[in-house]
């Protein structure tokens, strides 16, 4: 058995990265440490925690650490833990994609241009990033309409041209209809365009207008000048950035609400700012602005992006430094985490984060106006912030298992969800198992809010009828406590018709409403159903085997690899059974005795 104290004795005072662990082996927290031995230990101490770290250490069963050499290591062993498992502890990014490109295949022959997320060292010039596919598409298809590039993925020589040069989309290099130095004319002024550089590429077209005029091809002319007027749009569309000398940084802002955290992107390339983007973050109301930065920095960067040479933001990070090492690594250059004190640079940080405020207002109006519909129909007394349902889940009375999941501020918090094993109940019962787990759940809230629960439901929603209405109101009712409860029905087709109170009263829901509550009812039915799949599974798998000490889930399957079945093991000889790997003499004795 696992003991936390005896463990936090052996731990080294070096470099590395902690993961810890709830009681199913989930992984709900990763972090990094100078020294393991002080960092981890501090989670275990009475000081200054914040609340979702207190959260997170009561669901600690046990830990495990990996050494580095350093802490730029730890830093990259941090990310790639924490990308791979996303644990429900860590600082994540709702919004966690790589971003589409526009990609220009110049060592080709004659060159390609196209969309993609993946940014390879291949030679290939990149354009980006773009925060949608819908933003890169509409400039590529404005460059398609407007230059004749080749669509095709393999280029070949052929004897008659596709259909894309018929319809003029191609100008058929192909079977020799333009040469290579006109074809890599034109990919040339499509870079000029993508990166912003449109003044030579607008005087370059005016020369050859003039040109085609003065040799009387006027189609020619009137194609050339309306690739000028297009080109000339495009660029005014595009905002400036004033007085901005760099031409490759990123811009972060960060803005806070009681319930939510909001950090808007700007992407400028070319003294242009091209796209903005921004993520959501929840329950972090306890973290500083430098750490949510910080944490930010490593998720973001961590993707297939181009890396810019400047990140700025508005308050420094203590480890800037170590973000930067790693940053330049990656970049193979260097790159700098700046935060501007006054001019231009300041102003577009303010700039950030005044967008970053805007947008979290507007989400949290959304969500808002979901939770005070709730309460208007309701009749509640106050606005229902925080909202949990349960439902129950078995099979003929056997593996009865319970879930729970919460609505926050207007949204489904599946991190905050939890299973139950049903203990006082034998056989299918479904009232009394919701009685059990709701008396269960609450008692764990009184007086002492802190728990991994957390504070206590403003109102509670049951999978069922008036039945599991009732089971539920008994057990508030024993605990003191008055609070809303609310069945969730279903119709003939399983799908969610209603709520109902406890006088079998239907309440109509708005559509908004209703497909939050059938999103709701959805999830907590999904979570009590796979936890009950997965304690039938596991008991199918169990064996006789299973009893004997010294046999672990390795040696078990090394066995009936073997053999096949417990049946066969038991008819196998003392020296059959010592011939599987890892099977002493002793062992196999002690199998065969057992069996």
């Amino acid at each position: 058995m696992f003991n936390i104290e005896e463990e936090l004795k052996k731990l080294p005072d070096k470099s590395g990265v902690y993961i810890m662990r709830d009681k199913e082996d989930n992984i709900i927290y990763v972090g990094k440490a100078i020294s393991l031995k002080k960092r981890v230990r501090q989670y275990f101490r009475k000081n200054n925690k914040t609340k979702r770290i207190e959260n997170m250490v009561a669901l600690v069963d046990h830990f495990e650490y990996i050494v580095t050499d350093n802490e730029s290591e730890a830093l990259i062993l941090e990310c790639n833990l924490i990308k791979k498992n996303m644990p429900k502890f860590n600082v994540l990014l709702k919004d966690d994609k790589t971003y589409p490109y526009i990609k220009v295949t110049i060592k080709e022959e004659f060159p390609r241009i196209f969309t993609t997320r993946k940014v390879l060292n291949d030679g290939a010039k990149y354009f980006g990033p773009y925060a949608s596919v819908g933003s890169a598409n509409e400039m590529l298809d404005f460059i398609r309409s407007r230059y004749q590039i080749r669509q095709c993925k393999v280029f070949r020589e052929r004897t008659k041209p596709c259909l894309n040069y018929q319809i003029k989309k191609c100008s058929a290099p192909c079977v020799g209809k333009i040469t290579k130095e006109q074809y890599r004319e034109e990919i040339n002024q499509i870079i000029g365009l993508l990166e912003g550089k449109t003044a030579n590429v607008v005087k370059q077209l005016e020369e050859e207008i003039r040109q085609a005029a003065e040799k009387l091809e006027f189609e020619k002319a009137a194609q050339l000048r309306d690739k000028k007027y297009a080109i000339q749009r495009i660029t005014e569309e595009k905002q400036k950035v004033s007085n901005l000398s760099e031409n490759n940084i990123d811009v972060i802002g960060l803005a806070r609400s009681p319930f939510h955290i909001c950090l808007e992107l700007f992407l400028i390339r070319n003294s242009k700012m091209i796209e903005r983007h921004h993520y959501f973050l929840d329950d972090l109301q306890d973290e500083t602005d430098k750490e949510i930065l910080s944490n930010f920095l490593k998720q973001h960067y961590m993707s297939e992006v181009v890396l810019p040479n400047k990140i700025m933001i508005k308050e420094e990070i203590e480890d800037k430094q170590l973000l930067e090492n790693w940053l330049s690594e990656m970049a193979d250059r260097k790159v700098e985490i700046k935060t501007p004190q006054k001019g231009e640079k300041l102003k577009l940080v303010t700039m950030a984060e005044n967008n970053a405020q805007i947008t979290l207002t507007n989400k949290e109006k959304e969500k808002y106006q979901a939770v005070k519909e709730l309460q208007e129909i309701l009749h509640l007394k106050k606005v229902p912030r925080k909202i949990e349902g349960y439902d129950i889940s078995n099979l003929s009375g056997q593996f009865i298992v319970a879930s729970m999941c919460v609505i926050q501020n207007g949204e489904v918090k599946k991190y905050l969800s939890h299973n139950f094993k049903i203990k006082t109940v034998l056989g299918q019962d479904d009232p009394r198992c919701m009685y059990e787990v709701i008396s269960r759940r609450l008692k764990h809230s009184i007086g002492k809010t802190e728990e991994a629960f957390g504070e206590l439901p403003d109102v509670i929603f049951v999978d069922g009828g008036i039945t599991q209405i009732h089971a539920a109101k008994q057990a508030t009712t024993e605990l003191n406590l008055k609070l809303p409860i609310y069945g969730m029905v279903k119709d003939d087709k399983h799908s969610t018709r209603a709520l109902i109170n406890e006088n079998r009263e239907e309440i109509s829901l708005s559509e908004e409403l209703m497909k939050l509550i059938t999103y709701f009812q959805d999830c907590i039915h999904d979570k009590a159903i796979t936890y009950h799949r997965k304690l039938r599974d596991k008991e199918i798998t169990k064996s006789e085997l299973d009893n004997i000490k010294g046999i672990g889930n390795a040696k078990k399957n090394a066995l009936f690899k073997k053999f096949g079945s417990v049946t066969k093991i038991k008819e196998a000889s003392i020296e059959e059974i010592a011939e599987v790997s890892g099977i002493t003499i002793e062992l196999a004795q002690k199998i065969k005795d057992s069996l």
